[in-house]
């Protein structure tokens, strides 16, 4: 005894003289010794800690007063040490990671994990000062014997987490208990089973009413349900909950969360006898027909979803098909007229020597009129609502870009996106559909028309001829062919629109409509339009701001802008090169000079290249935004 108290002493003084510069050794000769502890109120704390366990954790190779840092001497006082915050050291060591028993360099281009966890931490509900008793680093992986999570000695290894957990959640867990995830960890041969951190995550736990905790449960949701979350986020019900949208279902709200079962267990909320009333929770006129919609269908299964694969397949090779075929148009007629009108030297007065520059067109100081305002109005409302419609629209099925992340909470939310969508909806169908009916009327009220003349707009046989024409042209095999009032590529332009407005218009209806029409049609019909919506927006996007550009501004002979549906008028010359047929039959019967009119106000000119740049920049940048999520996510 005489001998122990010696050994203390001579301990002490080595302290006293070397301040904090203490062994491990020396802490455990009081807090190695089991059964060591301190009184706490009614009842006492334990200060034991297994030498050989600690050595072992990933904290092995610390010294105690690398974490107890205001522990001066020894013994210390026994009261008013501050906690330990373990996220004041982890979340520092950006450039280093830590190894038992050694620090070593961290040279990996992200943070260790240790930095990224901690960081998550402190913005998750555990980390909220405002809830008592809250869990800290020390709740989870223990103060002292803190191992990697694959190992099984770690408190937080992964198929101790529901324990772990459900010390706090008690209601969550006993209800994890008799789902099929919790009967699965009882029953290994089950097969695995997803545990409390699978679906809420280690670190990024937060409150399930805010939108971070969507993306995170419903992301890991997918990490098992691989093809379920696919086509999940490819639905309205994905697209409109990535971005916040409250009435929009989570996997929650269908499937049931801590208490979920197999579909095939009548306790089930999707089980097909409780299917409807699932569905009422958020659409309360829901009936059979409407509850036949297929939450997680995709284009790529047909054994499950034929009339969706024939949909996806059949649009996705006319969008190949058309874009193969167009851009390549651009593209050879691009080249031809590169090098049918080449730069041309020229003098320039302010310079000694011969310049290069782009060949011009004469100016005849005479403007033929080839548009009325009424048109030009219709075209502006058209451009404008598409463009509306675009953004929206895309902001939606590409919801995971960080633009649309970044950009749809600029315009209020997801709520408001989706009214301006059907907005600009109305205003596109009513341009495209208005311009129609009163080109019909116009049509039928004279007898005198020809169907198939070159006022109208039908195809006929010379645009076949032309066609053939032009990509002779290209390969220098023939002359331009003479184009008359309308060339082929815009007949093409123009009845894709209409296309285009019957598919995005009815299955966007059928989108807008669906409580009404799901208690008629079978509620797969959703399925297909969304499919049909989507894709059939691509195709718009991907020929408009390309193909329709480069036929009309970026083509050499009219870069960088042709402003005729803002002037209403083309120069003379200009009209008698672009339309050589026209014009010779037009001043052959002597109508020419009723068509031509004063060239417009420089003013009115300049304000015509301001907006044209500005809705041809506006339609290169949604291209470009389109073309950010088609790269990341792809199409349906």
């Amino acid at each position: 005894m005489k001998r122990a108290i010696l050994l203390l002493l001579l301990s002490l003084l080595a302290l006293g003289a070397a301040g904090k510069d203490f062994s491990v050794a020396q802490c455990q000769e009081c807090h190695g010794q089991k059964g060591f502890a301190a009184p706490e109120g009614t009842s006492s704390k334990a200060l034991f800690v297994a030498t050989h366990s600690f050595q072992e954790s990933v904290h092995g190779g610390l010294a105690c007063t690398d974490c107890h840092t205001d522990v001066e001497k020894l013994p210390h006082r026994k009261t008013g040490f501050k906690k330990v915050d373990c996220v004041e050291c982890h979340e520092h060591l950006e450039g280093e990671r830590w190894a038992p028993g050694d620090r070593v360099r961290w040279l990996a281009p992200e943070p260790p994990r240790v930095v990224k966890f901690s960081r998550e931490y402190v913005l998750s509900a555990h980390a909220d000062p405002s809830v008592p008793n809250n869990a800290t680093c020390a709740t989870c992986h223990t103060a002292h014997y803190v191992f990697p999570s694959t190992d099984k000695r770690a408190s937080t290894y992964r198929l101790k987490s529901p324990q772990l957990c459900g010390a706090c959640h008690l209601k969550a867990y006993a209800e994890y208990r008799q789902s099929m995830h919790g009967l699965a960890i009882k029953r290994p041969w089950l097969g695995d089973s997803a545990t409390c951190s699978d679906c809420h995550s280690a670190h990024r736990v937060s409150d399930l009413s805010t939108l971070p905790a969507h993306r995170v449960v419903t992301e890991n949701c997918g990490e098992c349900h691989t093809q379920a979350l696919a086509g999940y986020m490819d639905s309205p019900h994905g697209q409109l909950a990535w971005h916040g949208n409250p009435d929009a279902p989570k996997c929650v709200d269908c499937h049931g969360g801590h208490d979920i079962t197999h579909v095939d267990d009548a306790r089930s909320p999707v089980n097909p006898a409780n299917k409807v009333e699932t569905c009422k929770k958020c659409h309360e006129k829901a009936n059979a027909q409407f509850a036949k919609y297929q939450p997680h269908a995709t284009t790529g299964d047909f054994a499950r979803y034929p009339l969706m694969w024939i949909v996806g397949k059949g649009m996705g090779g006319l969008i190949v098909a058309v874009i193969v075929f167009f851009y390549l148009h651009s593209l050879l007629w691009f080249w031809r007229e590169k090098k049918e009108r080449p730069l041309e030297y020229h003098h320039v007065e302010s310079r000694s020597y011969p310049v290069r520059v782009k060949r011009m067109r004469p100016h005849s100081g005479v403007h033929y009129r080839r548009f009325h305002w009424a048109w030009r109005v219709n075209h502006w409302l058209l451009a404008l609502s598409l463009m509306t419609l675009v953004f929206s629209g895309m902001a939606v099925m590409y919801p995971n870009t960080t633009w649309a992340q970044t950009l749809v909470p600029l315009v209020g939310g997801s709520d408001v996106l989706h009214w301006i969508h059907r907005g600009a909806g109305v205003v596109f169908l009513f341009t495209v559909f208005g311009h129609a009916t009163v080109v019909l009327v116009r049509v039928l009220r004279d007898p005198s028309f020809d169907w198939f003349g070159p006022d109208s707009l039908l195809p006929r046989r010379k645009d076949w001829e032309d066609m053939k024409g032009q990509f002779l042209w290209y390969f220098g095999k023939g002359p331009q062919p003479r184009f008359d009032r309308w060339t082929y590529w815009e007949k093409f332009d123009y009845w894709a629109v209409y296309w285009g407005a019957l598919v995005i218009g009815v299955s966007g209806l059928l989108l807008w409509f669906a409580e009404d029409v799901g208690r008629v049609l079978p509620g797969w019909i959703f399925n297909i339009a969304t499919v049909a919506h989507g894709l059939e927006a691509f195709l718009a996007v991907m020929t408009l701001f390309v193909v329709h550009f480069f036929n009309n501004h970026f083509r050499p002979s009219k870069f960088p802008l042709d402003t005729v549906m803002f002037t209403g008028s083309w120069d003379l010359e200009e009209f008698k090169e672009e339309r050589p047929e026209e014009y010779a039959r037009l001043k052959a019967s002597g109508e020419l000079e009723r068509h031509l009119v004063k060239p417009p106000s420089k003013a009115w000119d300049r304000l015509s290249h301001v907006l044209g740049f500005s809705l041809l920049g506006i339609g290169l940048v949604l291209l470009i935004l389109v073309l950010n999520g088609f790269f990341q996510t792809g199409l349906f």
